[in-house]
């Protein structure tokens, strides 16, 4: 028999709430905040890198771990993170630090029904898609894969930070056979989106990354940056692919306005579809 679903009401966060518990998050390695607060920086190089995630354990441990896997063919163990970032390269490497980082920052709860590794499975293969599109357009490829990495971070927000409401929000999902957005907002009274940008707020990310949050789910919003479009298009595909196995899952309608933006072709979307489930198999393995 279906637990019955409390009063919408009872459940209801007020935005202060969001924002004191993303208060209480610890604070992320300084490498990783320069990574998400300015995508546009160049500067930073692999020895600047190489030193800061030495002083941070598990980041360290996740380059090493990625740097040996089979995916990169070493000959010979990699045993220094300065072999691992040169190995690996620049775009990698950036890419790697903002996961770990920010996965490391959301450990599992206790919330029931709610699939972590499926989260992140459905996060990696967006951010690789995102990255494919850009790349197929000729656009800055480190805006698109960590808009797509962290374009549901907000989800990470509500699970981890007030399991118990998130859990009633997932089985009136389960129930109305609505997306989980809907059910964020009837449950909770606030959604991922909202708790994302409050995050993004706090955490200092580029205005890019706001972008992807807040357009998402609609890319129709005025001004928005067309990584919002990349990432609404990525997350429609990935769903579609059903990279992340998740029962029930309901592929999100995708925007005219998106559609029109991003302006592929059919043999280009096939391509991408191709490779993102090739690139998805590759790291997902590694990563999770």
């Amino acid at each position: 028999m279906t637990p019955d679903i409390p009063a919408p009401s009872s459940q209801h966060l007020l935005l202060n709430d969001v924002v004191r518990h993303i208060k209480d998050l610890p604070t992320l390695p300084e490498v990783a905040r320069e990574l998400l607060s300015n995508l546009d920086d160049d500067n930073i190089s692999l020895d600047d890198i190489s030193e800061k995630v030495s002083h941070d354990q598990s980041l360290a441990a996740g380059v090493l771990r990625v740097a040996n896997s089979s995916f990169y063919g070493s000959n010979s163990k990699v045993v220094t993170i300065q072999q691992a970032v040169s190995m690996l390269g620049m775009r990698q490497v950036k890419n790697l630090i903002r996961l770990t980082a920010i996965s490391n920052s959301f450990p599992a709860s206790r919330c029931r029904n709610f699939d972590f590794q499926a989260f992140w499975s459905h996060s990696i293969a967006t951010a690789e898609c995102a990255e494919l599109i850009s790349r197929t357009l000729h656009m800055k490829h480190d805006f698109a894969f960590t808009a797509g990495l962290l374009h549901d971070i907000g989800r990470l927000v509500l699970v981890t930070r007030f399991p118990a409401q998130y859990e009633q929000a997932i089985l009136y999902r389960q129930q109305e056979d609505c997306y989980l957005l809907e059910a964020e907002q009837a449950v909770m009274g606030i959604d991922h989106v909202v708790a994302g940008l409050t995050l993004a707020d706090q955490w200092q990310f580029s205005e890019a990354i706001h972008d992807a949050i807040r357009g998402h789910h609609d890319p129709d919003i005025e001004g928005l940056n067309s990584v919002a479009s990349i990432v609404h298009i990525a997350n429609a595909i990935v769903h579609g692919l059903d990279l992340s196995h998740i029962d029930d899952d309901l592929v999100p309608l995708i925007s005219q306005t998106a559609w029109n933006t991003v302006g592929l072709d059919k043999a280009e979307y096939l391509r991408i579809f191709r490779e993102t489930e090739m690139r998805f198999e590759a790291i997902n393995g590694i990563i999770l």
